[in-house]
């Protein structure tokens, strides 16, 4: 098995990463098998938390108050990731939402990576759940905090660690890190009547915003609108 990778893993508002946001990421990098390092933050949304989102990953708004913005939260992540193979439970999910964030910002995010969902659908095919909570109970593996990123990635770690000392032997290319795709599709601009009705209700409100016009996308602008509107 590898000694040295990043497992990480993300909490969002939603499940669609040019719609939805970021409001977590959790991760660790592992050194010769031993966590080295730890990344573990929230991310101020442009959209309030839903309830349903807070029900499930026990994450309000109160505690992302004070969070930094997801340019900078996700700069920083990509440094914590450097060259290394990325392994995560349906890793594209997530790799999918950092892939946008880092896109929007013209930064570079091409990785390898393991999917233990992947692997857990071919060795586990007699269990009904594949989900990281199930392969936990399973394997006896404890999650303090499931749902919440950084618990959930040290999990993965150590379901990835577990299903390799089992199964990689009979099926070496299984365990073997690929290159992950996600084509990210261009962001429309805001239109006009966005950009109007956000100016009508930023004065309506009387609330103090750092937004640009001119760079805002059009999903970006609904989100904003949303947020103000149930404000």
């Amino acid at each position: 098995m590898l000694k040295s990778y990043i497992a990480f893993d993300i909490e969002t508002t939603g499940l669609n990463p040019m719609e939805n946001e970021i409001i977590e990421i959790g991760a660790l990098k592992v050194r010769d098998g031993r966590v080295a390092e730890r990344f573990m933050e929230f991310i101020h949304p442009l959209s309030p938390i839903s309830p349903m989102i807070t029900g499930l990953t026990g994450i309000t708004n109160e505690m992302v108050t004070d969070a930094r913005s997801r340019s900078q939260v996700v700069s920083d992540f990509l440094d914590f990731c450097g060259d290394d193979v990325l392994i995560g439970h349906n890793v594209i999910f997530d790799y999918s939402f950092v892939k946008c964030s880092a896109v929007q910002d013209g930064l570079a995010f091409e990785k390898m990576g393991i999917d233990t969902l992947k692997i857990a659908k071919k060795v586990h095919a007699d269990l009904e759940s594949k989900s990281l909570g199930r392969l936990c109970d399973y394997y006896h593996i404890e999650n303090k905090s499931a749902h919440r990123a950084y618990h959930d990635a040290l999990a993965t770690a150590k379901l990835y660690q577990t299903l390799a000392h089992y199964f990689e032997e009979t099926d070496p290319k299984l365990f073997k890190p690929v290159q992950l795709t996600y084509k990210v599709k261009k962001p429309q601009p805001a239109t006009p009547k966005q950009i109007s009705f956000l100016n009508s209700l930023i004065q309506k409100r009387g609330v103090k915003m750092d937004w640009d016009p001119e760079a805002l996308t059009r999903s970006e602008a609904s989100r904003m609108i949303d947020g103000l509107l149930k404000g």
